[in-house]
């Protein structure tokens, strides 16, 4: 049996992940792995944000050299502490599945109840460029009340940064879930976990608005480029990577790059790979411009001469047609929800959601959603981003949140309309589709469109029975449920990655 030198860092959270790798390589291989604790220059100065020091690399030059000498074997790194330029010698063995790659914040729950009365500013704690330039230009929306945010500098370790908001140094805080959630998987970490984040709840940032730093979420694996042992060490540590995560994080990386890397840097970027393609996310500012950026890798779209419709009941778009043919009738159930997490689909469950009791954990399918809840003055979890629920199927498996809210990896309610069906939960319909009388003017407008963008799949059935002559036409739509529904039915359709995409090819 072969024992192998790990090489990390000795935070809580960086000798729990590399603990949770050397779990795995044992259970592999069948060999031993034996930690070696390495102190770095990040680790050492927390008064200051990293950008505000000289020098690069603090999180990893102490390693590079440890492993550069002999004296480890391989080390494990929070890939997005890699910089995009790795010293002469080193070889990347391994990038692992990332999951939870989303940013957090964490609150209070008493905060949450002040916010009502609240004045004066919301202070978030964070030392990352990236969260500030996002959280200043964009987390008033998603907080009841719309205060104004403002952010002070937060450094340390995980249990460190949650004491100070424990302390009411901040109102808030921002961290990466993905090292939340390593600490709640062994043992020792999650009591003490468990314990700071006692009367705390969240929000789970959504990645179309506040975008996570390059690569976010995975773990880096390196090794020596010139080792010497016939390739065993690097065959076992290419077992544990990861292809899909692999594809996002090398396009991640590389925008990274091209902005001009380095840890000042204020954008933040998350690409996700959706089927064939990759929908790409960057936000942030860069020399003091805003920079807002949302698309799909390599799509190809028809050329749009005509008039379009979009399947929304109104809009101010005066070239466009808008869904004069079915109508949302919102209805008013009480349900009881306190050990439920409830997934609200539409603006026309809010009626519902009112008379009812306050779930465990609130939920949105977009982000337009959550801003219409919060300024309902409802708190809200986090959003499925429009994508479908495929990142709340993941979320509810969550053990750090399940810390906070007990009952989330239990079945959750979903409002919807009576036909709809859910793969997280119960579907409680609490509006009906009805159809309205249609007018020449309207049927003959509808006879004039180019193409049409679906807001819903059971939107396009009700029309294509009423109006079979649209079939005709292209048809588009976003990434989530109502692209899957269509794929499901084998029915062509364009994906595109915002409604305002599909607005810019009439151009």
């Amino acid at each position: 049996m072969t024992t192998y030198k790990l090489g990390t860092r000795g935070s809580l959270l960086a000798v729990t992940q590399s603990t949770l790798i050397k779990n795995e390589i044992e259970r592999i291989s069948g060999e031993k792995v034996e930690l070696v604790l390495i102190k770095t220059q990040g680790d050492q100065i927390t008064n200051k944000p990293l950008w505000q020091l000289e020098g690069k690399d603090f999180f990893t030059k102490e390693l590079d050299e440890a492993l550069l000498k002999g004296e480890v074997d391989f080390v494990v790194h929070s890939y997005k502490d890699l910089g995009s330029e790795r010293p002469e010698g080193i070889k990347l063995a391994a990038v692992t599945e990332r999951r939870f790659a989303h940013d957090i914040l964490l609150i209070p729950q008493a905060t949450i109840n002040e916010l009502k009365n609240w004045n004066g500013p919301f202070v978030v704690g964070t030392s990352s460029p990236r969260r500030i330039a996002n959280l200043k230009h964009s987390l008033s929306d998603f907080i009841p009340g719309s205060p104004q945010i403002e952010c002070e500098t937060l450094r340390g370790n995980v249990n460190s940064r949650i004491k100070k908001l424990r302390d009411g140094q901040y109102h808030a805080i921002t961290l990466a879930l993905a090292g939340i959630e390593r600490l709640a998987h062994t043992e020792k970490s999650a009591a003490e976990l468990t314990e700071l984040l006692q009367g705390m709840n969240y929000f789970v940032l959504p990645q179309s608005v506040f975008p996570s730093a390059a690569s976010q979420g995975a773990l880096g694996i390196e090794m020596q480029a010139a080792r010497q042992d016939d390739g065993k060490l690097l065959h076992i540590l290419s077992q544990l990577a990861h292809p899909k995560t692999v594809e996002e994080v090398y396009r991640e990386r590389k925008a990274f790059k091209e902005y001009g890397g380095g840890c000042h840097l204020a954008v933040g970027i998350h690409s996700k790979k959706i089927g064939d393609d990759f929908l790409h996310v960057h936000s942030g500012e860069v020399d003091g411009v805003r920079i807002e950026k949302r698309w799909l890798e390599n799509s190809s779209y028809p050329k749009i001469s005509g008039k379009i419709f979009v399947g929304l009941p109104h809009g101010s778009l005066e070239d466009v047609l808008y869904d004069e043919y079915l109508t949302k009738v919102p209805e008013t159930k009480s349900l009881t929800l306190e050990k439920k997490h409830l997934f609200v689909t539409s603006r026309y469950c809010v009626a519902s959601l009112k008379a009812s009791t306050a779930p465990e954990g609130l939920w949105a399918a977009g982000t337009r959603s959550a801003q219409m809840l919060a300024q309902e003055g409802f708190w809200v979890n986090g959003t499925s981003d429009s994508l479908g629920t495929e990142d709340l199927v993941v979320l509810k498996t969550s053990k750090a949140l399940k810390i906070i809210h007990p009952h989330i990896e239990t079945e959750w309610n979903v409002l919807s309309h009576h036909q709809a069906t859910s793969d997280l939960g119960t579907v409680i319909g609490c509006y009906e589709r009805v159809e309205n009388k249609i007018t020449e003017e309207f049927r003959n407008a509808l006879e004039k469109v180019d193409a049409f963008f679906w807001t819903s799949f059971p939107q396009y059935q009700a029309y294509l029975l009423k109006f079979p002559e649209i079939e005709r036409a292209h048809h588009f739509c976003g990434l989530g449920k109502t692209w899957q529904e269509f794929k499901a039915a084998g029915i062509k359709v364009h994906t595109v990655a915002s409604m305002e995409d599909f607005y810019q090819l009439r151009k």
